[in-house]
């Protein structure tokens, strides 16, 4: 089996740094609430207040803190440190699926990746670290150019070939998406690809019709026998509640095996990966904490958590 190339330490690091901003402005204070002598309802009321503005949602709000308070009823807590602790669990808990560091491991060859996700999202930028990590992993790569209603699309994922020395099929802007698909998992066989990673049309939520070209794309691979096929939905981190709005009607339209976090860096709020978890159902599989092919680290829950309830002093 291989699997996405991981450096231990390495992306520790890059985690942290890229909620760095989001420990200083929200999450940071967590832990200052949790230094007082008693859990009082004040407490309740500014942790709420912290988790909402920090992008988590309202309604995933509600869930960790009454959560954490049947935690601290049901083992009689009343140490605030020890009630910290509870809430790193509940948080990590939220975001903890099952296996998924495996999710897009390549069993049996070849892996074909659909990526889906609304224009500007950081979708074909997300795809080239994925492509440049699954290279690093000894993986042979090939990439799909089926965004055909965008020329600057298919240029964009070209350029990207160029740069990480990955194949790129492709066909004129307005060709048939489908046509593109089965001639890439075609190349992919006849050079021995590992992976196939295909970008869709950069599509508008509310575009019934290209959600129904997307579905053809995942027949016409399934009648070609790709049965190792995934759907990866790109986000923009930046976007918070707004994102995730868009982001359901991609799962209500196709079945999607995880989220690609792109943009988590700079001005995004760390808390939208926890309202991702419960309200889309989804795991977190990656994030891009920056524009270089490189710039991708593999979620690990706890590490995610723990870095953003650091201590502010800690920086």
């Amino acid at each position: 089996m291989l699997r996405f190339f991981r450096r231990e330490g390495h992306e520790k690091e890059k985690t942290e740094q890229a909620v760095k901003r989001s420990r200083q402005t929200w999450f940071g204070r967590v832990s200052g609430l949790f230094q007082r002598g008693s859990l009082d309802d004040e407490i309740w009321d500014e942790l709420e207040e912290i988790l909402i503005s920090a992008d988590v949602g309202v309604a995933t709000s509600a869930k960790l803190l009454d959560a954490l308070r049947q935690r601290i009823r049901d083992e009689r807590i009343s140490d605030p440190q020890e009630a910290l602790r509870l809430l790193k669990d509940e948080m990590v808990s939220l975001v903890s699926v099952e296996d998924a560091e495996n999710a897009l491991a390549v069993d049996e060859p070849p892996l074909v990746i659909l990526v889906v996700g609304v224009n500007g999202v950081g979708k074909t930028t997300s795809i080239a670290k994925l492509a440049n990590s699954y290279k690093e992993s000894g993986s042979k790569v090939i990439l799909g150019a089926a965004d055909t209603f965008r020329a600057a699309a298919i240029e964009q994922l070209q350029m990207w070939g160029e740069r990480l020395d990955v194949d790129v099929i492709a066909h004129q802007s307005g060709a048939d998406p489908g046509a593109v698909a089965f001639d890439t998992l075609q190349a992919a066989r006849s050079r021995g690809a590992d992976v196939v990673i295909i970008d869709t049309a950069g599509r508008l939520h509310t575009k019934l019709n290209l959600m129904e070209e997307l579905k053809k794309i995942q027949r016409v691979l399934a009648n070609q026998g790709a049965e190792s096929q995934r759907v990866i939905l790109a986000l923009d981190a930046t976007t918070g509640q707004n994102g995730l709005m868009q982001a359901r009607s991609f799962v209500d339209a196709v079945d999607c095996d995880g989220v690609f976090l792109a943009k988590l860096d700079g001005t995004a709020k760390g808390g939208v990966v926890f309202s991702i978890a419960d309200e889309l159902d989804l795991p977190v599989l990656y994030i891009g904490t920056g524009e270089q092919p490189d710039d991708i680290v593999q979620f690990n829950p706890e590490e995610f958590v723990n870095a953003l309830l650091s201590p502010e002093d800690e920086d």
